[in-house]
């Protein structure tokens, strides 16, 4: 699970911890980012988790007793140690705000069904309620300014599509990784006429030779898939075979996008989508050719901005 160290508030035997956190799918879970605020103590000797509330873009939830071997959900498929409990995002609204109002109300009994007893009797909840202001303050601020994002390079070679274009790229990092890339892009916050218009990466295909992977709304949300290569024999095939499919409305639309969505023209895009394979292709073999993998280039091809 990839986090940050965390910011540490301490409130009598308790210390509250805020992180940053992002989860890729099909290896952290499900794909995600947000922040996490966990209470800890020491217990059993070491310093434990006994509470993690997950503050997320999706993930809306908490755990009693993470760390706990001798807690679990009745009937939870997969197991896990801990009882899972989930916020309701209708009711109870921004889990930041739910998390700090449950916090300042009902730590103690939390902490005894988390399965430490013991150390909800030592509870200062004065104590608490000092930190908890300062708790929310890095949460919200963390949640915003931590947020994993990336700008890609646009592509060597663009392909109009309507009102989106697609840019291919042949792309390496420093670790070696890398391979072909396939953006897709639309115009934001103006128009081609305008000297403000923006344009934003909308969609990535990272078919990489070793972590290959695709992101909504890198420069947004920024939520990560991993393929499953197990399942998936070659992500560029998926690639086209999504495209061809015509899931590409729904997919801007998950990324934050919706009003490109809804204007997207799918034919124009089906009328493109040979042309665009053609050259995606043969920067596959060039790749294959000049390294051994699929589209992937001799030298290292920097980001517009870091991730």
């Amino acid at each position: 699970m990839p986090q940050s160290p965390g910011t540490n508030f301490t409130a009598g035997p308790l210390t509250l911890i805020v992180r940053h956190q992002l989860w890729d799918a099909n290896v952290e879970d499900h794909s995600d980012q947000g922040v996490s605020i966990e209470v800890a103590a020491e217990a059993g000797g070491k310093s434990t988790v006994l509470l993690r509330f997950n503050c997320f873009d999706l993930e809306r939830g908490y755990v009693y007793g993470p760390e706990n071997p001798e807690l679990s959900t009745p009937g939870r498929v997969g197991g896990g140690m801990g009882v899972h409990c989930r916020m309701d995002p209708i009711i109870d609204g921004n889990p930041i705000g739910w998390t700090v109002r449950t916090l300042g109300k009902k730590l103690p009994q939390m902490v005894a069904r988390a399965g430490y007893p013991e150390i909800a009797d030592t509870i200062d909840m004065h104590a608490v309620h000092a930190v908890l202001p300062d708790v929310e303050a890095c949460a919200r601020e963390m949640f915003v300014a931590k947020r994993n994002t990336v700008k890609h390079n646009r592509g060597t070679d663009m392909f109009e599509a309507g009102n989106i274009r697609f840019g291919l790229e042949m792309r390496r990092q420093r670790n070696g990784d890398g391979g072909l890339a396939l953006h897709v892009l639309g115009d934001v916050g103006g128009s081609k006429g305008k000297t403000y218009v923006e344009e934003t990466e909308l969609l990535a295909f990272d078919c990489f030779w070793k972590d290959a992977h695709y992101h909504y709304g890198p420069r947004n949300k920024n939520h990560r898939t991993n393929w499953d290569l197990t399942v998936i024999d070659d992500p560029l095939d998926w690639t086209f075979e999504v495209i061809e499919a015509r899931k590409l409305g729904p997919m801007i639309e998950r990324a934050g996008y919706p009003g490109i969505a809804a204007d997207l023209d799918l034919d124009k895009i089906a009328s493109v989508v040979p042309a665009l394979k053609k050259r995606a292709y043969e920067m596959y073999e060039e790749g294959e050719r000049l390294t051994g993998h699929k589209g992937l280039p001799l030298e290292f091809t920097p980001n517009m901005a870091p991730g």
